[in-house]
């Protein structure tokens, strides 16, 4: 299974049969699943399970630092499962794909001093934007 499943139960985070589904679900690289995505994925590997439970596991995972919420102008907040991993992320301005990228240069180092406004920096999040192949392929 996925590294998030794996770090959940190394956590010692209580594995219900709900959990467990929506963690498979969120498991794997460049996944950035809407909460109705996990839903309805979840769904289908386990009917029972209800939106409540989704959403509230999604909050709980979200506040244990396991999830990253990557929100994107005028679209549903995506979640990343690979929150224990520093990436930024490319976005799709057609269809709004997500994918983990690794820039070589450490953004905290790359913006001048004179640009820090006497902040001290700790973290940076950078999205890069722009068309994926399948929204730049002729029709």
């Amino acid at each position: 299974m996925g590294d998030l499943l794996e770090r959940l139960r190394g956590r010692g985070w209580r594995m219900t049969a709900q959990r467990r589904v929506v963690a498979e679900v969120l498991s794997g690289e460049h996944v950035h699943l809407t909460a109705e995505e996990v839903l309805a994925r979840a769904s289908a590997r386990l009917p029972e399970i209800s939106r409540a439970t989704v959403y509230n596991t999604l909050g709980e995972l979200v506040a244990l630092g396991e999830l990253a919420e990557v929100a994107t102008e005028g679209r549903a907040k995506r979640y990343d499962p690979n929150a224990d991993r520093p990436h930024h992320h490319l976005v799709c301005s057609g269809c709004g794909t997500i994918r983990d990228v690794h820039p070589v240069a450490d953004p905290l180092t790359a913006l001048p001093p004179a640009e820090h406004h006497g902040f001290t920096l700790s973290a940076a999040a950078i999205t890069y934007r722009g068309l994926c192949p399948a929204c730049t392929a002729p029709a």
